[in-house]
């Protein structure tokens, strides 16, 4: 039987794929009964050959319905359903019917790059107000990832599969099953890396590496195997963000790390502590470090450091001098076999500690991106296949790094790679060519504008004389309109004074006088002057009022003789 036509529990309409996974297919289905459209999940059928698995998946199932919240996909039914392999065989295969969500997965958006900071922030928002509903009602996922994350075509952030990690990881099942139900090691805590008990601070950390990728494009820690990731969860720090996306303020690198705190005691400690700082960050300021939450104690144990129930009552006892003396003799044995245990305690913690401490030292498979910005491309890409990494070469303009030196890299500096890794390197083909726009004609002010906008600088601003041309208006440019510069180069400005000069006419005759005035775009106003004798032909000119720079369109005063 197809599984489109496959009919579960007598009610479900199994329909076309939707989605695939490591453990599950995703069909799109009907609920007979009630006639609405609902996702159904069926799981691989060797998940459930272990009793233990269906009790739980039951259990959890169960409790992942009682959850009803607009940010947590709704489980409505869950059950198995028995099915005849191709073999022959009969197995059960156990299928959840969940709410269907019109929308696409949160990793299939990170696949096309780095989200906006905005909106990033929004995503994890919503998936801390999931979690914050979650964990009140006692679930804990252990398994956030971009994969179990939908986001609505209204934009609404949707977290599902609340519950299946836990029915796979208390039961007997496989390490093959336990990985498929877990995706990959990406985003494992490093206490789900080291086989420990798991609380709701895991979850917080699982998120931090979501809003990791998000930010920069790809998760934090890489590697040729899952266990390599893990091996990084517990040993190596995380990158800044910022260090891979520029656009990441400072302010979120450091919400990133706190929530991606090896040590859970020292981790955000529950969903409102990492809302707050987010919100901080968000708004553009650095969050500061918070005093621990003395409830956090109640809700998760002490931390290994902290001082245990047993040893703050030997220090009350020895501190308090209140106390009065019962017996006949003071229990000496007692006390000092207290103190020897108490100290073998303490020794055995810190024994712990350092052991987990993180490590400094890479694993032979792992290698970190030196800093080449600034080195020839020669030199760099020597240094990357001593490192056995592999590397593409991109060129692009800088205004910094000359012709052939290294701009940057991706991943970044700093980052942690698998040997074999591909490093794009980019390669500076020094200042970008510019056409240089024709402000001729232009205000001084309005060519500012467009040379500015064009990526260019103002160089110095000249006056000069014109008759033909009003003042504050550009002359000419250097270089000239449609010429070439390269980004940044200034460009000198010619603008017009205002002003004409007018040479001295004296001696010139009275017509020939009154054209050079006009050619200058002044006005002649000859006057006889009867105190001087009159000189045969043509009048000349005698005095003039002004002589040097005049405004445009002025009038200059001639006197010629007629005594």
């Amino acid at each position: 039987m197809s599984p489109d036509s496959r009919l579960l529990a007598g009610r479900y309409q199994v329909g076309e794929l939707i989605g695939r996974g490591g453990m599950s297919d995703v069909h799109r289905g009907t609920d007979s009964r009630l006639g609405r459209t609902v996702a159904i999940k069926l799981l691989k059928p060797s998940l459930a050959t272990d009793p233990a698995f269906r009790t739980r998946f039951r259990q959890e199932a169960q409790a992942a319905a009682r959850m009803a919240h607009p940010t947590i996909v709704r489980v409505f039914d869950a059950g198995e359903e028995t099915v005849r392999e191709p073999n022959g065989r009969e197995a059960q295969l156990p299928f959840i019917v969940m709410e269907y969500v019109d929308g696409v997965l949160l990793k299939d958006l990170i696949k096309k790059g780095p989200l906006e900071i905005s909106e990033a922030v929004r995503i994890t928002e919503g998936i801390l107000t999931a979690l914050e509903y979650s964990h009140r009602a006692g679930v804990v996922h252990r398994d956030i990832k971009p994969g179990n994350v939908m986001i609505t075509k209204a934009g609404q952030v949707k977290v599902m599969d609340f519950g299946i990690a836990r029915a796979i990881s208390d039961s007997s099942a496989t390490v093959a099953q336990t990985t498929a139900i877990l995706g990959t090691a990406s985003y494992f805590s490093p206490e789900q890396a080291k086989g420990e008990s798991v609380d709701a601070r895991t979850d917080l950390y699982s998120t931090g590496v979501v809003l990791f990728e998000m930010l920069t494009g790809r998760p934090p820690f890489r590697g040729d195997t899952p266990v390599a990731v893990a091996y990084q969860h517990v040993s190596e720090a995380a990158v800044a963000p910022s260090s891979i996306n520029p656009k990441v303020s400072p302010a979120l690198d450091v919400v990133v790390a706190q929530a991606m705190t090896k040590d859970r005691f020292e981790r955000y400690q529950s969903v409102a502590d990492f809302r707050a700082d987010l919100e901080t960050a968000a708004a553009g300021k650095v969050p500061l470090h918070k005093t621990p939450d003395p409830l956090s104690e109640s809700l998760f144990g002490p931390p290994p450091t902290a001082v245990s129930g047993p040893e703050a009552a030997f220090r009350q006892l020895a501190e308090d001098q209140t106390m009065t003396r019962t017996q006949r003799r003071p229990p000496v044995i007692w006390v000092w076999a207290s103190i020897a245990v108490m100290a073998v305690v303490v020794v055995a913690v810190l024994a712990w500690v350092l052991r987990l401490a993180p490590s400094t030292t890479l694993p032979e498979t792992s290698r970190e991106v030196p800093s080449l910005s600034g080195q020839t491309i020669d030199k760099a890409t020597d240094l990357l296949q001593g490192m056995k990494l592999k590397w593409t070469q991109t060129p692009e303009a800088s205004a910094t790094y000359a012709e052939g030196q290294v701009i940057r890299t991706d991943p970044g500096a700093g980052t942690v790679v698998a040997t074999g890794d591909t490093i794009t390197v980019y390669v500076s083909t020094g200042k970008k060519t510019i056409a240089v726009p024709d402000v001729h004609n232009m205000t001084l002010d309005a060519a500012k504008q467009a040379i500015t906008a064009a990526g260019l600088t103002v160089g110095p601003v000249t006056t000069q004389n014109s008759a033909t041309i009003g003042a504050n208006i550009v002359i000419q440019t250097d270089p000239a309109g449609a010429g070439l510069a390269h980004e940044g180069d200034p460009i000198a400005l010619t603008v017009s004074s205002g002003k004409v000069t007018v040479t001295d006419l004296t001696g010139q005759s009275i017509p020939a006088a009154t054209g050079i005035l006009s050619e200058l775009g002044l006005n002649a106003n000859p006057q006889p002057d009867k105190t001087c004798p009159s000189t045969q032909g043509s009048p000349l000119v005698h005095t003039q009022s002004v002589v040097g720079d005049v405004p445009q369109g002025s009038t200059v005063d001639l006197t010629y003789c007629t005594g």
